[in-house]
């Protein structure tokens, strides 16, 4: 099974932002508790408003925290949701003015990577990865985020990737969190490709053993390749349209005014993208060039049997040839001496006085010529 092994991904950022998980933090947590196997379908995971770069107030609902971010100037609202329903995306685009593509694309989610402005406001389709070691399998989730002036807005379609550990350390970082909405797309995109890195190393680690299956014979082993690329051709999906959504937000530094510290931040981020994208690129010709030696040692396997066989059978053509030479050999004396063991009443030279000497010399050259044939023709 892969490793546990972290790779250089992500530390660009992390290194700015604490990696404490403060424990004794009173803050909720956003993500799936662990408390709570089977979650609902829908839910508020973590609501909170903050100013000045700490967490001003925790509400229990959307229309809390509308009134909580009503009464404070410059407060940031962060507002988690886990599969929301109709009702919940509504409630959030009435009162942020959110536009209804991006809205329609949130509640439907099957969306590929990518970013969108509507007016003042951000839309960013995030497509996180996880390998589990259980199953050998890359699990794929979407993450649809929303960006706007005091609001941060995400959706979560499936576990990954861990907001919780993300507002953890931006909770920790007062200042970093100050820096308003961008600091938290940012360190989320730093999350996402973060977790990019056990799947590679997953990967990876899949490859090395199918590589050993090919030389090993394994008869399974074209399957699993198979499955693998599948694999490999989604985490392209899901990574390669993020290095768009980067260079589209880098391309806005001038225009929105982004802080040159969040500039080196997506530049960190995008570096680390790139890395991942080109051993992803690379394993999916590795995997395809496993595929052909996997079907050429499979051709060569079957001529080997194919000349087996036909050995085999030229062996087997060769006794079977023996055994009819001698066959009629016998059968030559055989038929002599049944013509003559017949009772008839009138035979030519029946009682000749030499008969039983010329049967017997008779049998004894029909069976000489019939062997000199035979040998002759390698058939004995």
């Amino acid at each position: 099974m892969p490793a546990k092994r972290r790779t250089s991904l992500g530390v660009g950022l992390r290194r700015r932002l604490v990696r404490s998980d403060h424990s004794g933090s009173t803050a909720p947590a956003q993500g799936t508790p662990v408390t709570a196997p089977d979650p609902p379908a829908s839910r508020l995971v973590d609501s909170a408003v903050y100013t000045h770069g700490h967490r001003y107030a925790s509400p229990r609902s959307l229309a809390e925290t509308y009134q909580c971010l009503h009464e404070q100037d410059n407060a940031m609202a962060w507002i988690g949701l886990y599969r929301p329903d109709a009702a919940q995306i509504a409630s959030l685009a009435q009162e942020f003015k959110l536009h209804d593509l991006a809205v329609e694309d949130a509640i439907t989610a099957h969306q590929r990577p990518k970013l969108e402005r509507y007016g003042e406001t951000l839309f960013v389709v995030l497509r996180a990865a996880r390998y589990v070691d259980s199953i050998e399998e890359v699990e794929f989730s979407e993450l649809h985020l929303f960006i706007g002036h005091g609001f941060v807005i995400t959706v979560r379609h499936g576990e990954a990737p861990d907001l919780a550990a993300v507002r953890r350390r931006m909770e920790a970082d007062p200042q970093m969190l100050a820096r308003g909405p961008e600091a938290v797309l940012y360190a989320i995109l730093d999350q996402v490709v973060d977790g990019y890195a056990p799947v590679v190393a997953g990967l990876e680690n899949d490859i090395d053993e199918i590589e050993t299956e090919v030389f090993g014979g394994d008869p399974k082993v074209s399957r699993r390749s198979y499955e693998l690329i599948r694999e490999v051709i989604e985490f392209q999906r899901a990574a390669r349209p993020l290095l768009g959504v980067l260079t589209a937000l880098s391309a806005g530094f001038a225009k929105y005014g982004t802080e040159e510290e969040l500039q080196r931040y997506l530049r960190d981020v995008a570096d680390h993208l790139t890395q991942v994208v080109e051993r992803v690129d690379g394993f999916r010709h590795l995997l395809q060039n496993i595929l052909t030696v996997n079907a050429t040692l499979v051709s060569q396997q079957q001529n080997e049997e194919m000349r087996s066989l036909t050995a085999a059978s030229y062996e087997q053509n060769e006794e079977i040839k023996k055994i009819s030479s001698w066959a009629a050999i016998l059968f030559a004396p055989t038929l002599i001496g049944t013509v003559y063991g017949m009772n008839f009443e009138h035979m030519p030279e029946l009682k000749w006085h030499y008969g039983y000497l010329f049967a017997i010399v008779l049998m004894a050259l029909v069976c000489t010529g019939l062997y000199l044939i035979f040998k002759r023709r390698n058939w004995l």
